[in-house]
């Protein structure tokens, strides 16, 4: 399928790194209204230079348009991409409310076409080994998620606006700060929430910005902490943290009447899942007790100790589900950015729903609004969207 990407910023380069690894895809031209941004991606990844979004949307040769613009603009150029009659696959979120979203969803059904946003991490194969352990019933019944998205004190100390992307394209700090953490990366765990235990039912948040001098001028900071605790069916509650101040922490931690399940990063796709048993079972048991008796002699004797939590514990691999031969951005950020729209693609060829539907995008942005701005809705929200079940891929059934 022909595709085109609307926006050149920073992760442009990063969906294109993984290109080599989906032959179904095929880029044939971009737009960026920030010539600078376009001219370096078009160089580093040579394709055709639209001069407007005008001329883009003219090619009759395009299929699907990457919309990988700032937050803000991704209502207004969706928008006018369905219009056009093109299928759509958004960067997160898919509009900076719910009643955006809800348009688009409505557009794209009246006009036949596809529409899905990212984040795809859940479509992992660390995402399906993890849905695959909870299915097997590895732990037992499911009754707690902690699910964290913390990136670490980015700023101001690190000077993230300084970061670069291969073609040269800065990070852009200051739309980061504006949107918000929450809006730009509560999608990673909320997917895989909502393929885990289906739609949420309530949300009851707490939101604050905890820096609002980050080093750079802004226009309004948007909140840099947010937690919030999500009802799912059957009485599962997860616990949803992003922030941009605690120690970087991306991790999942599922717990069931028999155990714990673990991921350590939702952004390595081949990340390995641990299970652990509750209490640690046979030998193992005494080994942990003898280990963490000598750990907290050193602890007391020591004047620098490893940073460290609880006790040790140990905890056994889950096999991957499927360890798929995948093309990753590179070994620092182990990601293929294209696994939504392939999905998308093989889906509208083969006519069946998509894994990333669009009305999944319309919950996530409900749950994402409630998470950041609990003020709006009393602190809690009952949850109106829903979504279809999301089909496991078929090498996990």
């Amino acid at each position: 399928m022909n595709l085109a990407i609307v926006g050149c910023g920073y992760v442009a380069d990063l969906y294109v790194a993984t290109l080599g690894g989906h032959p179904e895809l095929k880029l044939v031209a971009a737009f960026d209204r920030n010539e600078r941004n376009l001219t370096a991606f078009c160089r580093h990844w040579p394709t055709r230079k639209c001069s407007s979004l005008d001329e883009l949307l003219g090619d009759a040769s395009v299929e699907l348009v990457l919309n990988l613009t700032n937050p803000r603009s991704h209502f207004e150029v969706t928008r006018r991409c369905l219009e056009a009659g093109r299928h759509v696959y958004s960067e997160k979120p898919l509009g900076m409310d719910t009643a955006e979203a809800r348009r688009l969803v409505t557009l794209a059904q009246q006009r036949g076409l596809g529409l899905a946003t990212a984040p795809c991490s859940v479509l992992s194969e660390t995402a399906q080994t993890m849905w695959k352990a909870i299915r097997d019933n590895a732990i037992g019944r499911v009754r707690l998620v902690y699910a964290n998205f913390d990136d670490g004190l980015i700023a101001p100390k690190l000077n993230p606006w300084n970061w670069l992307n291969d073609c040269g394209v800065p990070w852009p700090a200051k739309d980061e700060f504006e949107v918000g953490c929450t809006y730009e990366h509560a999608g990673y765990v909320l997917t895989w929430l909502a393929a885990f235990f289906g739609p949420a039912k309530r949300v009851t948040s707490f939101a604050s910005c905890q820096l609002p001098d980050k080093g750079i001028t802004v226009d309004a900071m948007a909140p840099d902490f947010t937690v919030g605790c999500i009802e799912y069916a059957d009485g599962v509650v997860a616990r949803v943290t992003c922030g941009l101040v605690a120690p970087r922490d991306k991790s999942i931690t599922v717990v069931g009447d028999d155990g714990i399940l673990h991921t350590a990063n939702v952004r390595n796709d081949v990340g390995p899942v641990y299970v652990r048993h509750i209490p640690t079972r046979g030998r193992w048991r005494r080994v942990e007790r003898m280990l963490n008796r000598v750990r907290r002699s050193l602890e007391s004797v020591l004047p620098v100790v490893p940073w460290s939590g609880d006790d040790w514990h140990f905890q056994r691999k889950v096999p991957f589900a499927r360890r798929l031969a995948r093309v990753l951005v590179h070994a620092n950020k182990p990601v293929d950015f294209l696994r939504g729209p392939s999905e998308m693609a093989e889906a509208i060829q083969q006519k069946r729903p998509c894994r990333l539907s669009p009305e999944l995008g319309v919950h996530i942005v409900e749950i994402i609004e409630a998470l950041q701005y609990p003020e709006r809705f009393g602190g809690s929200r009952k949850i109106q969207s829903t979504f279809p079940p999301i089909a496991p891929l078929p090498w996990l059934t």
